[in-house]
């Protein structure tokens, strides 16, 4: 069987569609999100999508087939909330392991179904790794500009937590994305490497940052050039663009990543821009065809989708995706 970075090679790759989107389908109440022995837990813990692999594992499970379906090569995992930063907000930090452990073997076990009814075309699992809802750069007290509410050490214990069992549920890839912050993502990459060297294993490694608005910049300030120059030690599979905006948005700051990146190039845009009442209505034709432009012009390795997506819009991708050549890397002296 073929590595991932054998197939990127020879075609683009199609990554899936929004897990929350697809959760938001199925009309969960407020008791299908706590796992057994939580019943009676003192918060609500509706909205906490990752306790679903917990909870519903089912329901978990069958979205994964959904976007396998559709053609999806790789899928996330159910695991963007799942640090112990960000489960501390509904006081789950214990579950953190479980949740991680847990998702990754969903993930795997589809991959592996879909997989073996297709060898020639291989599923991969990514290990969905997303920035916290905390930020090392800034101060979330316009009072206190010089406050941080999480230390890089502490954001490192988090991670090292989280990638360690989606190492041992069987991810293929990790995947650290919606970076809004570059040094929450040098803290997970950092982990990352104390987890590699304690398992004696290593992944490839995904990275997608989010710009956030059209001043072209990540919310602690980076341009998409800065950035690269960043990441520019850590030994990327992919680097690429995901969240915030939509693909007609998307395009310039793609383009700088297509020229310069020194790795393969991934996007996975929202399904357009949120209406007044948040809503995604970019129909799966729109988006594929203006990911198809990003296709036809060589600029991407890998497509999915985010905000808004569902496995109709990946099944529209997987079809476009099929006529277009995958970018060349450029090596640059």
């Amino acid at each position: 069987m073929k590595t991932i970075e054998q197939l990127a090679q020879e075609r683009i790759l199609v990554l899936d569609g929004a897990m929350g989107t697809m959760i938001q389908r199925l009309g969960l109440k407020e008791e299908d999100f706590h796992p057994t022995g939580m019943e009676a837990h003192s918060i609500l813990l509706q909205g906490n999508n990752d306790l679903l692999s917990l909870s519903r594992p089912e329901a978990i499970s069958r979205i994964h087939e959904q976007y396998l379906e559709a053609g999806a090569d790789i899928i996330e995992t159910n695991t963007f909330s799942g640090t112990s930063i960000a489960q501390a907000e509904h006081k789950c930090e214990h579950l953190v392991r479980d949740i991680n452990l847990r998702s990754a073997q969903l993930a795997k076990a589809a991959c592996e179904k879909f997989t073996a009814k297709d060898p020639g075309k291989p599923r991969f699992v990514a290990g969905s790794i997303g920035p916290t809802n905390r930020t090392a750069s800034l101060s979330p007290d316009v009072n206190d500009p010089g406050f941080r509410a999480v230390t890089f050490d502490e954001l490192v214990t988090a991670y090292t937590e989280q990638v360690d069992a989606l190492m041992e549920g069987g991810a293929d890839l990790l995947l650290v994305e919606t970076i809004f912050d570059t040094l929450n993502a040098k803290a997970a990459f950092f982990a990352i490497e104390e987890v590699f060297d304690k398992r004696g294993l290593r992944l490839p490694l995904m990275c997608s940052v989010t710009i956030t608005d059209a001043s072209g910049r990540t919310l602690s300030g980076q341009t998409i050039d800065a950035f690269m120059i960043s990441m520019a030690h850590v030994p990327l599979f992919s680097i690429g663009l995901n969240c915030a905006l939509g693909a007609a948005q998307m395009r310039p700051y793609l383009q700088v990543l297509a020229e310069q990146a020194p790795c393969f190039v991934s996007v996975y845009p929202n399904a357009g821009l949120p209406d007044q009442m948040g809503e995604y209505r970019e129909t799966a034709e729109v988006t594929a065809r203006l990911v198809g432009e990003f296709m036809k012009d060589g600029l991407v390795n890998i497509v999915g989708g985010c905000c808004g997506t569902t496995p109709e819009h990946i099944a529209a991708l997987a079809e476009e995706a099929a006529k277009h050549a995958p970018r060349q890397i450029t090596v640059i002296a």
